[in-house]
């Protein structure tokens, strides 16, 4: 393989809903540019796409897969990415690393959820966009009505480029308005016949030929003056139009093809060539500084890792883009991230399961690499000189989580590399050992996707599983103020333990003023503050200690041990054994022995005033809210809306965006066990939801009493 320089290089995503058929486009563009010799299918499992052994076993692509293919002396590298929610994360990085995407939508679908949740990524990242309309050899094709809808939901930037002339089960022929001719296909698909559009579609080509003209003509001045004068475009001005608008998002051309039987998707490579922009045409990127980072073949070497994948006979093979300079096998690199040193031993062009020794790649170039030993997902590997750092891939956040465990103790260890080598093939899936709930949680985008990590777990590492619903990292603190004493007197015939607390608590919030006057009892308690720590707690919250003791009555020196064993305490709330938070302790009152006071002896008398005084100052329970906003089509919406409200949601707002209806909620954790699969099965898998951590809020009554009693059953055990 040739070395390409950046305005020989496209860098594309395959995008669409899960069944659009971005796998199968994947296998005829490699078959077009002879990179393989013969397409595979997903039903024989031979595709060089979905080549990992539990894509194989369900027939959906769960990891992106980096693919290139060389046409007409161009190099076009693709990254075919997974259809589902579930494993969105093959999206997003994919669209941190290339400039186009092929946004395909399914014939016989339309325009589905899954395709205008990718195109809110393209959106967000501001990518190119091109609609290829696919599986239009399908019985049940509806390209109208695809058309339709895109530019319902995509507006008129949708503009056709080619319409099928026959769509369903005969499909063979299409008409390209930008060429202005009819391509024709043989059943085996492949090179086409090019022949004059035929007198019964020459007014419908003309008339979409017109508006194809005015909306390129758009993107450029010089081009809107030409039309306004001459009345027309000529195709390399029409070219040149489309290539503006593409580039600036103001339009987004509509092609047609039948990926399965090989037809249009010449036509549709030739366009990339002719009119996508190379990478050297696309905005220069910059590191995490803000420093730009022009794709300049001559300048120092720098090579960010985007993905990381374990491999049969090959160890980690890692997947990088050459942001500056180039890249030659023996060259030694440093990552930045770890200040190690990295020997590259070897290059590769990679298409999917097939590698391609390559001996160079330059800026703007995508390649892989293989046994690289520091260097993981989001790493930078710089030349001698370069400081350049990028910055990490950002995610969603995770909306399903579940426990899980080896169903042998021996086996936890060898878990434990296994859920960290998945979290490095799929950053998406996040791991997590709960000291709080002393429990291994998984964090994904829905049961889907962990249900496939537990697959691959079971049948490829053959180690067995357990997964379980989480406990809820439930919070306790207080309502009211309260007051406590306890002396620690221990006497064993050596030196004893004395030591004696008097303190009040109470609940704390940000800006609350400094008391001076308590009563409890009928009994007025004068307190003044001589010192106060406030000190943020690792789960959230905050302690505010206050050392109120007047005369000596306890020395200064024995104040870090009572607040330890108020600490040690506040890991523990006495209602369900989970973390206490925000609360003022003042410490007002105490007796020392000259003799046997000592720094155990007020971290337990510390421990047990703290322990008294919590029980009787109104303890209640915390739970964690998340912020869920809910995508439903508008013909589900009270469905769903009875649903959230029967997880205790508290619906925030509700707007329209087209066809579907958001709604924005304040839903508890524990409510959104299995959601994504209630979501999925009121909607008919058209529904979507992110959620976000908001806040932590008192549990309602019956939902305490509902956990003391689930609490008392428990350490009855």
């Amino acid at each position: 393989m040739k070395v390409y320089e950046a305005d020989q290089i496209k860098n594309i995503s395959l995008l669409g809903s899960a069944g659009s058929g971005k796998t199968t486009l994947a296998e005829a563009m490699l078959f077009e540019g002879g990179v393989i010799s013969r397409r595979g299918d997903i039903e024989s499992k031979s595709t060089v796409s979905d080549y990992h052994k539990v894509e194989q076993e369900y027939g959906y692509s769960v990891y992106s897969s980096v693919l290139f293919t060389e046409w007409l002396g161009k190099k076009i590298n693709f990254i075919d990415c997974p259809g589902s929610d579930d494993f969105i994360g093959g999206a997003i990085t994919s669209l941190n690393v290339t400039d186009t995407a092929l946004l395909l939508i399914n014939a016989t679908q339309g325009v589905e959820n899954g395709t205008e949740t990718m195109f809110r990524y393209t959106e967000q990242y501001q990518k190119l966009v091109i609609l290829v309309i696919n599986q239009l050899d399908h019985e049940k094709a509806n390209y109208d009505r695809c058309v339709e809808e895109a530019q319902e939901v995509f507006g008129k930037k949708a503009v056709i480029v080619q319409y099928p002339v026959n769509p369903g089960t005969g499909y063979n022929a299409m008409v390209d308005v930008l060429k202005m001719k009819m391509y024709v296909w043989k059943p085996e698909g492949g090179a086409p016949d090019k022949i004059d559009i035929p007198a019964s579609e020459k007014e419908c080509a003309e008339e979409l030929h017109n508006i194809l003209i005015e909306a390129a003509a758009e993107n450029d001045e010089a081009l809107m003056e030409k039309f306004f004068s001459e009345g027309t475009l000529s195709e390399d001005q029409m070219r040149e139009g489309i290539h503006k608008g593409l580039i600036h998002r103001d339009m987004f051309p509509i092609f047609c093809i039948s990926a399965k039987k090989d037809m249009g998707v010449r036509r549709m490579m030739e366009f990339i060539n002719n009119v996508v922009p190379n990478v050297s045409e696309m905005p220069v990127p910059t590191d995490k500084n803000g420093t730009p980072v022009p794709y300049d073949p001559t300048g120092l070497t720098s090579v960010y890792v985007f993905k990381s994948s374990v491999e049969p006979h090959l160890g980690e093979v890692s997947f990088f883009k050459v942001m500056s300079g180039k890249i030659q096998d023996g060259m030694d690199l440093t990552n930045m991230n770890r200040d190690a040193r990295e020997r590259i031993a070897q290059l590769f062009g990679v298409a999917g399961n097939t590698r391609h020794k390559v001996t160079e790649l330059v800026a703007g170039d995508i390649g892989a690499t293989v046994k690289l030993k520091e260097t993981h997902t989001d790493h930078t590997l710089n030349g001698k000189g370069c400081e350049y750092v990028f910055e990490p891939i950002h995610y969603p956040e995770p909306k399903y989580r579940t426990a899980i465990k080896a169903l042998s103790e021996s086996d936890e260890e060898r878990l434990s590399e296994i859920l960290q080598r998945m979290h490095n093939e799929d950053p998406t899936l996040n791991v997590e050992y709960s000291k709080e709930l002393k429990q291994t949680i998984v964090h994904g985008q829905g049961e889907f996707h962990i249900n496939t990590m537990k697959w691959s777990i079971e049948n490829i590492d053959k180690l067995q599983i357990e997964l379980f619903p989480p406990r809820i990292p439930y919070r306790e603190t207080i309502t009211r103020m309260a007051r406590a004493d306890y002396r620690h007197k221990k006497q064993s015939g050596g030196a004893g333990q004395f030591g004696e607390v008097h303190l009040i608590i109470e609940p704390w919030y940000e800006g609350m003023p400094n008391n001076q006057t308590y009563k409890f009892g009928g009994q007025e308690f004068k307190v003044n503050i001589r010192d106060q720590q406030e000190i943020n707690l690792d789960w959230g919250g905050k302690l505010v200690f206050c050392n109120c003791v007047v005369g000596g009555a306890i020395e200064t020196r024995f104040m870090p041990a009572i607040l330890k064993g108020i600490m040690e305490k506040m890991e523990e709330g006495p209602l369900t054994g989970s973390y206490a938070r925000d609360i003022r302790v003042l410490i007002y009152d105490g007796k020392m022995h000259p003799v046997d006071s000592n720094e155990i002896s007020f971290k337990l008398a510390g421990r047990n005033a703290f322990s008294a005084a919590f029980r009787e100052a109104g303890p209640k329970i915390l739970e964690p809210i998340y912020d869920v906003e809910v995508r439903v089509p508008s013909d589900r919406m009270g469905d769903v809306m009875s649903d959230l409200q029967g997880r205790r949601a508290i619906i925030e707002g509700m707007s329209s965006e087209k066809h579907y209806e958001v709604i924005k909620a304040k839903v508890p954790l524990k409510e959104m066990n299995k959601y994504s699969t209630s979501l999925s099965s009121i909607t008919g898998g058209r529904g979507s939801y992110v959620m976000k951590f908001s806040a932590y809020e008192k549990v309602p009554q019956d939902v305490q009493e509902q956990l003391l009693s689930a609490y008392a059953e428990l350490e009855e055990r």
